[in-house]
């Protein structure tokens, strides 16, 4: 991604929840965006060359021996900085002002009131609702400081640098409880940070485009396929950059929605045309996941045998020397595998860090730093069908991580009716699009139940949906009472060993979006 923009902007990583959301605004205003490691030395920094720099908020407290710092060095780069929340505590302990814990942890919403004037605050109104979410806040600066705004309870909410490019938020300007936050944002960009806001996903196509045809020559490349939006995209982008020189390999684990493989076929030998093998491995992998209830040790068992059974048929293919997969970077967050950031593992991803070295493959992952919703859109100027770009996510694992328990051909066939029917009623709805992600659960729980005068006891199902933007966090959807009731009825009338249906209320955190 080292081409992908003359102008970008770093945003060091000091363990914030916010961090990729923050990237997320800033490629929202046409400027291009990566996160890294927030001991970061200034050599490394300007091997970037950066447009500017954001210090991230963080959980630590900047008086605490152990916590993460940046290197000093940083201001004396020249280059604009802006530090939020943690990172604005970082900016006054280094150069200068009193971080101190408050009586009361401030999480909420606060209105924020300017008390000075600078290019940062252009467009900004006298006042504003902003989002607060700290322990401890800056209780004074020095005189080489300006305060910019403040909030009932935050005496210094906002302040510049009088001599340096240096700025500071107490408050979150990235998240959508900030209403005018993105003016900031912008103005941080374009008017201290002098971009010009050109950069577009058309340019990163075209340039990833150029980087696989110089990377890849002659040689042949192999793209694992699954039908879902991510492994299609690779698809389109691997099509237009090699054409002929690519082969798809479809491995059919039978752990795929209903009839998911017919319709994978028939995508990507009609609208691809492109040379596709599909490997019919569900005996296989049933058996690898026999008593297995672990979710970890599910993900681990169905990596293997997924690399079993791919390394047999990619030994088919001529001249393979690359493989492509659909990694996306929440993907590399979640399993605390960024190179340019510190996170904890959250879940194994079978698809991220790539085959093991004794396959022989070069890995390609063209979409490793781009977020969800810039993919559909990545998508959509590829050119790909409306209906495939606009798909729900479907995990690498399949129905495995939303099979609880050891996993059975008998639960999937279970399964794959019940999912069937809350995909085909959200689409009757109408509210497919208007929802980021849906699909059932089925939990190693039964509980007694009547049908007909007789007694059951069978299994509880729970139906997850959740809106997001970056699936980094969700929120569960507000679906209309009716259309659940209309799930649940059909599922308990036509889904034989369910008696009852539950619906999932949790947000994303605590709880992930899938239950596994």
């Amino acid at each position: 991604m080292k081409n992908a923009s003359s102008q970008r902007i770093l945003v060091l990583d000091f363990g914030s929840q916010y961090a990729q959301l923050i990237a997320r605004r800033v490629r929202e205003q046409h400027v291009y965006c990566e996160i890294v490691r927030h001991d970061v030395t200034p050599e490394q920094i300007r091997s970037h060359g950066p447009s500017g720099i954001i210090l991230s908020g963080g959980p630590s407290s900047v008086y605490e021996t152990e916590s993460p710092k940046c290197d000093p060095g940083i201001f004396e780069m020249g280059l604009p900085v802006l530090g939020i929340c943690y990172g604005m505590q970082l900016v006054c302990d280094h150069l200068g002002g009193k971080v101190d814990s408050t009586t009361t942890r401030e999480y909420g919403r606060a209105t924020c009131t300017l008390t000075g004037e600078d290019p940062f605050l252009k467009d900004f109104p006298e006042t504003a609702e902003v989002w607060m979410s700290h322990g401890d806040q800056v209780q004074s600066v020095s005189d080489v400081f300006t305060p910019l705004a403040a909030t009932d309870t935050c005496p210094v909410a906002a302040i510049k640098h009088n001599d340096l490019p240096v700025y500071g938020l107490q408050f979150h300007p990235e998240v959508t409880h900030s209403p005018q936050g993105h003016i900031l944002l912008r103005n941080f960009l374009y008017e201290i940070c002098g971009c010009d806001g050109t950069w577009k996903l058309s340019n990163f196509a075209a340039e990833t485009i150029e980087k696989i045809k110089q990377q890849v020559g002659d040689a042949r490349v192999i793209c694992g396929l699954s039908g879902g939006v991510d492994s299609s995209v690779v698809a389109a982008l691997l099509s237009k950059a090699i054409g002929e020189q690519l082969t798809c390999i479809l491995v059919d684990n039978g752990l795929l929605r209903k009839n998911e493989s017919a319709v994978v076929v028939e995508q990507f030998t009609d609208h691809f045309k492109s040379d596709l093998h599909v490997v019919q491995g569900q005996d296989l992998f049933l058996d690898a996941l026999s008593g297995v209830t672990d979710p970890q040790e599910k993900r681990r068992r169905i990596g293997h045998t997924f690399i079993e059974c791919f390394k047999a048929e990619a030994d088919k293919v001529d001249d393979a020397q690359f493989l492509a997969q659909g990694t996306l970077y929440p993907d590399v967050i979640e399993s605390g595998a960024a190179k340019d950031g510190p996170a904890a593992t959250i879940k194994l991803h079978h698809n991220v860090g790539g085959l093991p070295e004794e396959l022989g493959f070069d890995l390609i992952e063209p979409l490793r730093d781009l977020f969800k919703d810039e993919v559909r859109a990545l998508g959509v100027e590829l050119g790909l069908p409306e209906h495939l770009v606009w798909r729900h996510p479907f995990p690498g694992p399949g129905l495995a991580v939303r099979c609880l328990g050891e996993v059975t051909e008998q639960k999937l066939v279970v399964l794959r009716e019940a999912d069937a029917i809350v995909i085909e009623e959200i689409e009757k709805a109408g509210l497919y699009r208007e929802t980021s992600q849906l699909f059932a659960v089925l939990l190693p729980v039964q509980s007694v139940g009547v049908m007909g005068d007789a007694r059951t006891y069978e299994n509880a199902l729970v139906i997850r949906c959740v809106n997001t933007d970056d699936f980094m966090t969700a929120d569960w959807s507000r679906l209309p009472y009716d259309v659940l009731a209309t799930m649940s009825t059909r599922i308990i009338n036509e889904v034989s060993g369910v008696n009852r249906v539950c619906y999932d209320i949790s947000s994303k955190p605590p709880a992930t979006i899938e239950w596994e």
